[in-house]
């Protein structure tokens, strides 16, 4: 029996954000595994350790406070980019809006990702960032839990950012959107490891 290239080769099968909804309500995923949706494929994500949730806790302490009535922070929720990726930030700021618990946050919704990266380094920096920049989300943060350093990406420009800055430690940050709020980087990202 003869079968067509087609037919031997293998393929990928890419989820949409509603397909990959359905399986965490009917419970095909598991509940406590760390996954989000990225390109339409369902993404592992590394087990979160102590440096990671203490940057994330002190990031959502100072920024909560300083933006209530200004923005939403939501801490690691998910952001629908397009119908096949839904990433879950560490931490985002969203615009005001009425509605949020029947329609999600969308791109335009969004003014600022922050990643917390450690073991995720190399995918948060690469394909998540090649995401967010692609969807138009205008600034993303990577904390750096590995340098202490945190590199602020700005102006998207199709799969990429035209503007990275480097603030290493001992240096301060704004968002871009709210430029009073003003974080000292010994705030939030705890001391090197020797």
């Amino acid at each position: 029996m003869t079968t067509t290239a087609t037919q031997t080769e293998s393929q990928r099968r890419l989820f949409t954000v509603a397909e990959f909804i359905a399986m965490g309500k009917f419970g095909i995923l598991l509940q406590d595994e760390r996954i989000e949706l990225l390109d339409g494929e369902v993404i592992r994500m590394a087990p979160i350790g102590d440096p990671h949730l203490f940057c994330t806790d002190a990031l959502n302490m100072l920024l909560a406070p300083a933006l209530v009535g200004r923005a939403v922070v939501r801490v690691q929720g998910s952001i629908r980019l397009d119908e096949f990726s839904a990433p879950q930030p560490d931490l985002a700021l969203l615009r005001l809006r009425e509605g949020y618990h029947t329609d999600p946050a969308k791109p335009e919704d969004v003014l600022l990702v922050i990643e917390v990266a450690e073991t995720s380094l190399e995918y948060d920096s690469g394909p998540k960032a090649a995401a967010y920049a692609a969807a138009g989300i205008p600034e993303m943060w990577i904390a750096n839990l590995r340098t202490g350093e945190v590199e602020i990406r700005t102006q998207p420009s199709g799969s990429g950012y035209d503007t990275v800055r480097i603030v290493r430690a001992g240096g301060r940050i704004s968002p871009g959107s709210f430029p009073d709020v003003v974080l000292q980087l010994q705030e939030f990202l705890p001391p090197i490891e020797a």
